[in-house]
């Protein structure tokens, strides 16, 4: 979702997320395709985040890492051909809106699964937790600051970049406290009530 998502900001002439565009912009001047620069920038915030905060990380750490940068890239192949035709400005606008919605929610799904979040999704939880900050303004100033390197690296900057960089945190905040939470409350409960039913009926 969160590939989908960044990929139909990219394909409707949006722009990207600050992340990606970053990488894009970053890609260009060292010769890389999007996934291998990704890779990359990852591997470097995978270590600061192992330094400052291990317990962030699982298998989703690794899975994100690895193929949202090349999943980008196939969605982007995917997607071309039908949002490019797409010149009805009240279709374009629609389908931004999507797309940063999309995003948002991907990344609230993942992070509330407990797997572990990516190497750029795990910056913001670590800083809140040696800080005590809030998460929102957090994620917020984090987004800003790749938004900047994009700019600075002529990556694909547009009102979708500036819009996931300024509501990205927010939105992930508001999915996961009205939708994510909920549900993983409730399968725990669901979990740990089936356990003591199967206890209790042991002899």
């Amino acid at each position: 979702m969160l590939s989908l998502g960044s990929a139909t900001l990219r394909e409707n002439g949006s722009g990207l997320d600050p992340y990606t565009a970053a990488n894009i912009g970053i890609a260009h001047h060292v010769g890389l395709t999007l996934g291998l620069c990704q890779l990359a920038s990852n591997g470097v915030l995978f270590l600061i985040v192992v330094l400052t905060g291990r317990s962030r990380l699982g298998l989703g750490t690794v899975l994100n890492a690895v193929l949202v940068g090349f999943l980008v890239q196939w969605w982007s192949a995917l997607l071309h051909p039908v949002l490019t035709s797409a010149n009805n400005d009240i279709a374009r606008l629609a389908i931004f809106v999507a797309a940063i919605l999309v995003f948002a929610f991907g990344a609230a799904l993942y992070l509330g699964a407990g797997l572990g979040a990516s190497p750029y999704d795990a910056v913001a939880p670590v800083i809140v937790d040696h800080t005590g900050w809030r998460y929102r303004p957090v994620r917020m100033m984090q987004d800003i600051v790749f938004l900047l390197i994009a700019i600075a690296t002529g990556g694909p900057v547009g009102v979708g970049t500036i819009v996931t960089a300024f509501f990205s945190g927010p939105l992930i905040d508001f999915f996961t406290q009205r939708l994510v939470r909920p549900i993983v409350d409730h399968r725990t409960n669901h979990a740990h009530a089936n356990t003591a039913t199967q206890t209790d009926s042991k002899p």
